[in-house]
């Protein structure tokens, strides 16, 4: 076999370092670039803000709520059960703690701190405190507080709790029956329940004898608490033997009752967005521009700069790459805020039906639309309306908001999921609720209108709104 030297001549794409952060910019929220522009302003000296180093700018508030967040007490104080050799079985606990600056010294020049809400088990705690209990009977009920979930339920049973602890303290369940009891007749009315239907039934007990439907209530709570949530009045009738007007009062009482008395304590965690392009209607026309909050301001730090111009025959190779690291970074900050507001400008066109009338005005829309016009990539079009948001005269939306798939008319066109959604919520919310609308019979009124929309659509639409099924929607 006989060896050779050939050349041979071939393209490849490579992505440049330059082009890597660009793209690595441009599908990051705004909150995350300013936590990434922090990053490296601590790691290059020749890259400063303009306003000198000021904070990132402050954040717009975004309404809609996001999951609890764990609870965080002011102080809090743990203890574990120990033994000790004189008594064989009692508990080691520290009663309370307390907190201060003393009467003097440097801690008087530390600013308050701001007092936490407690907290249901704190709330739990103080209560405890003011009951005449042996030292046991509350160190249990303790134990038992310590076991709620933040629903203020006890998701374990007693025996199980029983069975978690040391057997040298000799704890049974009677002893932990006795105090759960205790843990029962503190406010909220009805934590330490170990089921919905015991955590309503501690709340109807509560209530004054005379109460008009008391008892019927807790019949119902105690025996026919699944009809009274499938919505099965006949049933309902039958076994309390009353009227309409009757279960309506007993619904109406039911209802006012709270199945999560933990909830109130509950410390929900608040999210927060920035609006990167804001939305206003001038003279007759709607407009994006960029939000100047939610633009970083950056520059190159002159006196390194300087230096640098001073000392080019020297070695200063770092020195120059950091000083090209942050010109790429100013541009490509600039350069994907300049991509967002061409992107949103052109969303802001197709949709200014939505901004006139809101989201049963709303027009299919899919990326590949906007990336043609714009002569982008589909990709890049879908980084940049990921984790965007746009302020408008109608509320905070994500940019990937105003994109929905399409349904076919009667007459030939298109009308967007969105607003198929917004109708159903119109329809469902007009209905009667002696009789409220099934999801055939939605399907029908919508191709009234000439949209023409399948039954099994339908329901996948309601249950993406959270509108529960026909027959949970029945009231009398």
């Amino acid at each position: 076999m006989k060896h050779s030297l050939q050349l041979r001549l071939s393209q490849h794409l490579t992505l440049t370092p330059q082009l890597q952060q660009s793209i690595r910019l441009l599908q990051l929220s705004t909150l995350e670039l300013n936590q990434e522009i922090e990053r490296l302003l601590q790691d290059n000296p020749l890259l400063e803000r303009e306003d000198g180093g000021a904070e990132p700018p402050p954040l717009l508030h975004d309404a809609p709520p996001e999951p609890a967040a764990a609870e965080v007490p002011a102080a809090t104080v743990e203890s574990e059960p120990a033994t000790t050799a004189e008594d064989g079985g009692t508990f080691d606990a520290m009663e309370g703690a307390s907190f201060g600056n003393g009467n003097g010294g440097d801690d008087e020049d530390f600013p308050p701190i701001a007092e936490q809400p407690a907290n249901l088990r704190a709330h739990l705690g103080g209560q405890l405190a003011l009951l005449h209990l042996s030292d046991r009977d509350r160190q249990l009920v303790g134990l038992l507080i310590d076991s709620l979930d933040d629903g203020g339920y006890l998701p374990q049973s007693l025996e199980e709790i029983a069975a978690m602890l040391p057997a040298e303290l000799g704890v049974e369940p009677e002893e932990l029956s006795i105090a759960l009891r205790h843990l029962q007749h503190l406010e909220p009315t009805g934590v330490g329940a170990r089921s919905l239907a015991e955590c309503l039934m501690l709340q109807l007990d509560a209530l004054p004898a005379e109460t008009p439907c008391r008892e019927q209530a807790r019949e119902i709570v105690r025996e026919h608490l699944d009809a009274l949530a499938g919505r099965d009045f006949a049933r309902l009738k039958r076994a309390l033997k009353c009227d309409d007007a009757c279960l309506r009062e007993v619904q109406k009482l039911i209802l006012r009752l709270n199945p999560r008395p933990g909830r109130e304590f509950a410390v929900e965690e608040t999210r927060f967005v920035v609006a990167d392009v804001i939305v206003r209607k001038v003279k007759g026309v709607w407009l994006a521009a960029l939000n100047p909050d939610a633009m970083p301001k950056l520059k190159v730090n002159r006196l390194y700069a300087d230096i640098l111009q001073r000392n080019r025959g020297s070695n200063s190779q770092q020195i120059t790459a950091q000083l090209q690291e942050a010109k790429w970074l100013i541009k490509n900050v600039q350069q994907r805020f300049d991509t967002i507001l061409r992107v949103s400008q052109a969303i802001v066109d197709r949709q200014r039906n939505f901004l006139e009338h809101g989201e049963v005005a709303m027009r299919p829309l899919v990326l590949r639309e906007i990336a043609d016009t714009l002569g982008l990539h589909e990709s890049t079009v879908s980084r940049v309306t990921t984790q965007k948001f746009m302020h408008t005269p109608r509320g905070i939306f994500e940019l990937k908001y105003f994109f929905g798939s399409h349904v076919a008319t009667e007459a030939g066109g298109s009308a967007s999921s969105t607003a198929i959604r917004a109708l159903i919520k119109q329809l469902v919310g007009a209905e009667n609720t002696r009789s409220p609308l099934s999801d055939g019979q939605i399907s029908e009124l919508l191709g009234q209108q000439g949209i023409v929309v399948a039954r099994r659509t339908i329901a996948k639409y309601r249950e993406s709104l959270q509108i529960l099924p026909v027959n949970l929607r029945k009231t009398l």
